[in-house]
């Protein structure tokens, strides 16, 4: 027996006993704790962990809606081809990160492993285009021209192509139905950024990592309408990656189709006449350099002279927009963004600003009128104009003696003008102004320059009417570099003396300024756009519309029709005599002043033709070529860079485009069956019951005819 007393082993079991009751407090409070930290301290994160190894999510990218022209032919739509595809993620995880993998691919589809890995790499500020400038985590396509042979190859040799797929998938296309292009007007698309993804979460159009997105044009104006809706199917997956339901599933929303105004028909004559008018310009000789034109770009603009409507709109250089489509290479970005690329991307109706020359006399026209001047009277058409020791000459010196406004503006003459803006900037104060009217800067501002049109385009510029609040700003931000360059006054530099000169203007209106600017010369910058809706609006009695290219979004089914109807926004000017007079003198400019050469034969009783020629002079360049018309129904402008003549360069091109419109030939005859438009497209394209729009059929167009010419000086 123990010789422990019993008392001894009660304190010992009571002691255990509490130890115990100890470690079992306290791993229930660390459990507990534990619990707590998980459950409710970081509760919301390891939930989000828990759904995110526990749900997967397969998205399938909507089908974008087509564009369509007036008739319903497809400017841009969609079709299926085999694409090849890289996860960067699991390119990433390998040990020479994917290099291997992508060699062996590259191989396969006939490329450069270098270009094949360019098609990988992220954007950044140091990184050269191209790059790939969407998600990381999306897959990022390589080629969209994969053949079935070449897809075969991926899929049958997987273990050697890991983070490589190849799938049939719908991949954007630019048809350019009937020969047409309409590049600039279209767009382009590319993969949607991380930080396009975070700025559309709240909004009503939210993006996908799956997404594109529009980059320019009617791709990315109405990029919301397009797109659709991507569906979204989430698989409840195990922790070994099964499949052991599905949580739920959201169908994808194909997006809405866009008709336009353009007739493909007329946009593939705009653009290709356009074209012939720039390479006839560089076989001409240019008598001021003594070298052919330059032609180095060029735009037309064709509208519909009641809405504002475009018919088409052509831009040269142009480019394929196919070249974006899968991926554009680095061969091809270089070609269009490049310093010798004359940058095609460029939409030069919307965004190429000059001079606007003789094209701007019916703002200067109107202007005079309602300072006082009357629209008859007789006014000096000299050869030249003095101011101080300044002579402004008349175009190549031809003088015509007295004539009213209306003649000024057939025979396109520059005294004319000059007389006036310089008699209205002697009343408005000359050096020393009060209280100016400035009648020529604030008529010019009420025709819409200075500003953009609001046309259904993105990146439209506004131009420029070099008014006294220009001139301020613009003589606060160069007067400390004119003035330092202007000390070298004096000494035979040129360059220097006008430095000097602007320096010591202090902003002031100066009398050459205004001579200058009534003549559509100087500072004055345009675009065809605005000048193609001034001469619209005198077309259809004074309304300024805000010009469109979008006629309608149609749902994929046909059912919702939402249409964009034409918006005036403004009034041109001028009354009813005012305008009427304008319009006859434009009418004479046609039958019997600067441009009656270009319009020989045309049946001008059946078909009132209205022109106005401009030739803008630039600082360190050949003259532009403006050509600005219009009948009551069609407004076409044509402008050429480094071109010459209005009447000389896009004269021509202007007539054939109305030859096609009217079905007119050489000899003024009128053939009903060969007009391609006679009349503005007044309705929609027809929609089948399935909500499928039936496209008219559409034949090339017609060749050029014979070209029989006869030059006249302008």
């Amino acid at each position: 027996m123990s010789n422990i007393p019993e008392s001894g082993r009660t304190s010992r079991i009571t002691i255990r006993l509490v130890v115990i009751q100890i470690l079992v407090v306290s791993l229930l409070l660390t459990l507990g704790g534990r619990l707590w930290y998980l459950q409710i301290r970081n509760g919301d994160e390891y939930t989000a962990e828990a759904a995110s190894n526990h749900i997967q999510q397969v998205i399938v990218p909507a089908t974008r809606g087509s564009i369509l022209d007036a008739r319903g032919i497809p400017l841009a739509d969609n079709q299926t081809r085999l694409v090849v595809s890289a996860d960067r993620t699991d390119l990433m995880k390998m040990r020479d990160k994917g290099k291997g993998v992508l060699t062996r691919l590259a191989g396969v589809l006939g490329l450069k492993p270098e270009d094949v890995a360019a098609k990988v790499r992220l954007c950044d500020a140091k990184t050269p285009k191209p790059c790939w400038a969407g998600s990381p985590y999306q897959p990022i396509p390589i080629t969209d021209e994969a053949t079935t042979q070449q897809a075969l190859q991926i899929r049958e040799r997987a273990e050697d192509f890991p983070g490589i797929t190849a799938e049939p998938m719908a991949v954007r296309r630019y048809p350019g139905p009937g020969g047409s292009n309409t590049a600039q007007v279209l767009g382009y698309l590319s993969p949607v950024t991380d930080d396009e993804i975070t700025q559309a979460k709240d909004s009503r159009t939210p993006l996908m990592r799956s997404d594109e997105i529009g980059r320019n044009g009617l791709e990315r104006q109405y990029d919301a309408e397009l797109r659709g809706r991507a569906g979204v199917t989430r698989y409840e997956v195990d922790n070994l990656g099964r499949v052991i339901g599905k949580a739920r599933s959201d169908r994808a929303e194909p997006g809405s189709n866009v008709v336009t105004s353009i007739d493909a028909r007329v946009q593939a004559i705009a653009e290709r006449e356009l074209d012939q008018a720039m390479k006839d310009a560089r076989q001409e000789m240019d008598r001021n350099t003594g070298t052919t034109y330059k032609a180095d770009a060029g735009a037309v603009v064709v509208m519909e002279s009641k809405t504002g409507r475009v018919v088409a709109m052509a831009s040269n250089p142009t480019y394929d927009p196919n070249a974006w489509v899968g991926g554009i290479s680095a061969k091809d970005y270089q070609a269009l963004t490049g310093k010798d690329s004359d940058y095609p991307l460029l939409n030069r109706a919307i965004q190429g600003q000059s001079a606007p020359g003789s094209v701007f006399k019916v703002i200067s026209a109107t202007a005079a009128v309602n300072a006082g001047y009357p629209f008859t009277d007789k006014y000096n058409c000299s050869s030249s104009y003095n101011i101080g020791h300044q002579v402004f000459k008349n175009f190549e010196s031809k003088g015509y003696g007295p004539i009213d406004l209306g003649r000024a503006l057939e025979v396109s003459c520059d005294t004319v003008f000059y007389d006036l803006a310089y008699r209205q900037w002697q009343k408005d104060g000359g050096n020393n102004p009060k209280h100016p009217k400035d009648w020529f800067y604030r008529t010019a501002h009420e025709f819409g320059l200075g500003k953009p049109t609001g046309i259904d385009l993105p990146n439209e510029v506004r131009g420029r009417v070099p008014d006294r609040d220009w001139k301020k700003r613009y003589w606060e931000a160069n007067k400390d570099a004119w003035c330092k360059q202007g000390r070298g006054a004096g000494k035979g530099d040129y360059a220097a003396e006008i430095a000097k000169e602007n320096c010591e203007s202090f902003a002031r209106m100066r009398a050459g300024d205004s001579v200058n600017y009534s003549i559509g010369q100087g500072d004055t910058l345009v675009t065809p756009i605005q000048m193609a809706t001034i001469y619209a609006a005198i077309s259809n009695g004074g309304t300024l519309h805000d010009p469109t290219v979008g006629k309608a979004i149609i749902s994929p089914d046909g059912k919702r029709i939402r249409e964009i109807r034409p918006k005036a926004h403004g009034k041109l000017p001028f009354d009813g005599k005012t305008r009427d007079q304008l319009d006859a003198a434009l009418a004479g400019v046609a039958t019997q002043g600067s441009a009656a050469w270009r319009f020989q034969g045309w049946p001008q009783k059946e078909i009132p033709m209205h022109a106005k020629t401009g030739t803008a002079e630039v600082a360190g360049k050949q003259t532009t070529s403006w050509f600005a018309t219009y009948t009551k129904d069609f407004t076409i402008v044509m402008t050429i860079s480094q071109g010459g003549t209005g009447s000389g360069a896009s004269g021509p091109a202007v007539r054939k485009i109305y030859n096609a419109l009217y079905g007119v030939d050489e000899q003024g005859k009128i053939d009903a069956k060969k007009a391609l438009l006679p009349r503005p497209e007044a309705g929609l394209p027809k929609i089948d019951k399935d909500g499928s729009i039936v496209a008219a059929h559409i034949d090339p167009p017609p060749s050029e005819p014979a070209r029989k010419e006869e030059k006249q000086e302008e």
